[in-house]
């Protein structure tokens, strides 16, 4: 696979997740706001650590493994993608387990305790 090793398992996390969109009509991509408001944070973040790693010389890529395409700063346009690709396969994931077993994903911590674990 050489240099689509990287790009292969983002469209493999993508081809796993995405039919939960369809099957179990989790709506991920039809809210797409509360989407954005669930990734865009993080991408932000992870995208300025990595270019600050980059050019500080504690991270590196392999031309090998990588398309060899890089965005301003060094990062490889791979690495972008898994900031966006992995946030929102998990959050299609975490929606499809609420959407199975009825979990409401905001309820108190206390709850969340196995029935021994309770006072």
């Amino acid at each position: 696979m050489g240099s689509l090793t990287y790009l292969g398992l983002l469209v493999g996390c993508l081809v796993v997740t995405a039919p939960l969109e369809i099957v179990l009509r989790v709506r991920v991509y039809a809210r797409w706001r509360r989407l954005l408001l669930a990734v865009l944070p993080e991408f932000a973040v992870f995208v300025v650590w990595v270019l600050y790693a980059i050019a500080q010389g504690h991270w590196d890529y392999s031309d090998e493994l990588t398309l060899g395409v890089r965005l301003p700063g060094g990062i490889p346009v791979e690495e972008v993608l898994f900031f966006l690709v992995v946030p929102l396969c998990s959050v299609l994931a975490l929606e499809a387990v609420r959407r199975v077993t009825g979990w409401d994903a905001g309820y108190p911590a206390e709850e969340a305790l196995p029935m021994a674990g309770r006072r």
